[in-house]
């Protein structure tokens, strides 16, 4: 089987069927409220629940509908194979999915920590708390297991398909944050889930410039139900980001295939200098700096049988990690680099770099996170390996 596509043209003509404007590239619509026609005679309020707010023919305020964001929700929708609907953040998705499902418990392992703290938010607004428990824990009825895959912060793909199952014999749902592995790399309904999370902040938004959540489904009346949540939550996407997000979207194709290229190249030649002993070198670069190399090419089959290739069949994620031999490695290598930008984030044209704790206080003071951006390769690994050699010498151990 031919390796899934995102199509060019569905990102650029996607939202055709809400009508093309004069302009090649839509205005950005700042307002909040629209000019209305005149009503007929004895009419009433208007009543949104006739409305095809997928398909509005006109727009009333900016917190039902916006002319933009429903270009962009269109594209995504095609994109992602459902139904889609955004959200002012990533964690406002998430937050939406809790309120939406209202699981009795969430089965959950690792992933990012914002989604942890959202998860706590939501309990204080509870009597009842929900709990959280082990992915690999027993499910009962009214669970929600939450699956990020592939995984903040290491990029390891994990098995949407037997969560899937696993979730589903009691009936649970399986919500999978697929961040680090937007389309074209990996599909979740393919394999299972019931919806799809993404902060699209991060490769969806793709230029480091906007704040963005998307959820996906599978039916229009789950789509109308989040709508009627998000009116009235207020976490909707601004105007000018939702232009922005249009606009990116236009090159997703074009962006996350380069990312995933650069990535796997990076990740592997870094892995070969983590298995190079202390003492010898591997294309220049001292043993005994880096420990470990995490990224789903590196994974292969696990016991259970699952081959992160087939699920990831449009290629490898674009964001991986590392550990260093020790913290002062880490809190020095980004400050050490030229062509990788010392900052927090992922998804962006430019390779972004941290030391994970800066960000993740529960993360390894070792942990070194990269996202990969557009840059030639080769420019990519000369700089880093000119910032090992630095930071070998320079370290205070």
């Amino acid at each position: 089987m031919a390796p899934p596509k995102v199509s060019g043209t569905d990102l650029i003509h996607g939202d055709g069927v809400l009508g093309h404007t004069p302009e090649v590239a839509p205005s950005i619509s700042m307002s909040t409220t629209f000019r209305a026609p005149l009503p007929k005679p004895d009419a009433g309020p208007v009543d949104l629940s006739t409305e095809d707010l997928r398909n509005p023919t006109r727009n009333l305020y900016s917190r039902y509908t916006q002319p933009v964001s429903t270009r962009a929700e269109h594209i995504l929708s095609k994109v992602n194979e459902g139904f889609a609907i955004t959200y002012s953040s990533g964690l406002a998705a998430f937050f939406s999915v809790l309120v939406h499902v209202r699981p009795k418990r969430v089965a959950v392992q690792g992933g990012y920590h914002g989604c942890h703290v959202a998860l706590q938010v939501y309990n204080r607004a509870r009597d009842e708390v929900v709990p959280s428990i082990g992915l690999d824990d027993e499910y009962q009825p009214g669970d929600m297991c939450w699956l990020e895959t592939p995984l903040n912060p290491t990029g390891e793909a994990r098995d949407i398909q037997y969560y899937a199952d696993k979730i589903h014999k009691v009936g649970g749902v399986l919500l999978v944050d697929a961040t680090f592995g937007p389309p074209p790399l990996q599909y979740p309904f393919r394999f299972g889930a019931d919806i799809i999370m993404h902060s699209g902040t991060k490769y969806f938004g793709g230029h480091s410039d906007l704040l963005c959540g998307v959820l996906i489904v599978k039916t229009h009346e789950q789509w109308t139900k989040l709508w009627t949540d998000r009116t009235y939550m207020g976490n909707m996407m601004g105007s000018m980001e939702a232009w922005l997000l249009l606009r990116s979207l236009r090159t997703l194709h074009l962006r996350v295939e380069r990312q995933s290229d650069n990535a796997t190249k990076l990740a592997q030649w870094l892995s070969q200098v983590s298995k190079t002993p202390e003492g010898q070198t591997f294309d220049g670069v001292p043993g005994g700096i880096i420990k470990t190399v995490w990224h789903s090419s590196l994974q292969g089959v696990d016991k259970r049988g699952f081959d992160p290739k087939k699920q990831m069949a449009g290629g490898w994620n674009a964001t991986f990690a590392m550990e260093m031999a020790n913290s002062e490695y880490a809190r020095l290598l980004p400050h050490t680099l030229k062509y990788y930008i010392p900052a927090t984030s992922l998804g962006g044209v430019e390779t972004l770099v941290e030391q994970r704790i800066q960000s993740d206080p529960g993360a390894p003071p070792g942990l070194i996170r990269i996202s990969v951006g557009v840059e030639d390769i080769e420019d990519l690994k000369s700089d880093m390996k000119q910032a090992l050699l630095s930071i070998k010498g320079n370290a205070k151990l």
